[in-house]
């Protein structure tokens, strides 16, 4: 399949008053065109400052990336100028943000939003703009969107705005959409018919799709590959087949663990105990290590090697690395 982006060893930091915040470290992942990879984890794992980092959104200070590569069509877009990042951001890459009401403008009509990128980017009249932007409201399903375009952001409930914020984000046809949390706010039937909306403009227009949440119910709605994140690295990827029936690294099976089910009695969740590290001054070995019911004298002095299960499937963990296996078999003989 074709990889429409490509993430390499990616870091961003943010300098404070307390000092340096390693936010993401050494973050690698692709997306292939037209398929939908979800990146999951806790709050705090790095998930959105990852997305901002590709749309180039990081404040710089007191933020900045620091290292790694960013592919998208045989540009670095950590390289490229600000300008042409303001060419792509919006057109070729579009990102939908977790608040819908901080994202839209509170003093301008919902139809002057959706025709802006337009009639900027694509330089066409405003006539055009406003075909258009009829078609979008009519595709996330805006009922009266000819009424509805002169109207504004306050006057839409949370399930309209969020469908109004993916109409802005797919006008200029992308070829990637991020969406950081796009259904949390959401009540779960109004949750519903926005992954079914995903489902659908994917479906009709290829676009592919970088989701990032926390919610797995929502990725194993729509998702075709998992990241799993955590503490700034991704330390688990693979299809959703594999990350759901076969998950290989403690803190997944842990995030697998702590899910509800409608058959589970409330004493058998299974939280996951402890905090994530302190990322000012992140472990050497691997940033699991204080939470993990498995943990050996390697996982806290060196960061594990990448197993590779599958040709998708791969996972950053010292229990399915054989050297590890082999040296922890010796000591048991001893013993």
């Amino acid at each position: 399949m074709e990889k429409i982006l490509e993430v390499k060893n990616l870091h961003v930091t943010f300098s404070t008053y307390g000092g340096t915040v390693k936010a993401v470290r050494g973050v690698h992942f692709h997306v292939n065109r037209g398929e939908t990879l979800a990146i999951v984890g806790e709050s705090g794992c790095g998930k959105s400052v990852t997305a901002n980092a590709i749309m180039r959104l990081i404040p710089d200070p007191p933020g900045k990336i620091t290292r790694g590569e960013v592919l998208f069509k045989r540009d670095d877009l950590t390289k490229i100028s600000a300008k042409k990042m303001r060419s792509i951001r919006g057109v070729d890459i579009s990102m939908i943000f977790q608040d819908p009401m901080t994202a839209l403008n509170p003093t301008l009509t919902v139809g002057s939003q959706l025709t802006e990128g337009l009639r900027q980017h694509h330089k066409i009249d405003k006539d055009h703009a406003k075909k258009k932007a009829l078609e979008m409201l009519n595709l996330v399903g805006i009922p009266n969107p000819e009424e509805r375009m002169n109207h504004y952001p306050h006057q839409f409930s949370g399930g309209m705005r969020q469908r109004i914020v993916i109409a802005i984000a797919l006008i200029c046809e992308p070829d990637l959409l991020i969406a950081d949390e796009p259904t949390t706010a959401l009540d779960v039937t109004i949750q519903a018919q926005i992954l079914e909306l995903f489902d659908k403009i994917q479906k009709r227009t290829g676009v592919a799709v970088i989701l990032i949440t926390h919610d797995l119910g929502v990725v194993a709605k729509v998702a075709d590959r998992i990241a799993v994140m955590y503490a700034g690295k991704i330390i688990e990827t693979g299809t959703k087949r594999e990350i759901f029936y076969q998950p290989s690294h403690p803190y997944t099976r842990g995030l697998l663990n702590s899910i509800p089910r409608l058959d589970m009695r409330e004493e058998q969740l299974a939280p996951i105990d402890g905090t994530p590290p302190d990322l000012f001054s992140p472990p050497a070995g691997c940033p699991f290590t204080a939470r993990c019911p498995y943990a050996m004298e390697v996982c806290k002095k060196v960061y594990p090697a990448q197993t590779a299960f599958s040709q998708s499937h791969h996972v950053d963990c010292w229990l399915q690395d054989e050297r590890a296996k082999k040296v922890m078999a010796s000591i048991a003989v001893k013993l």
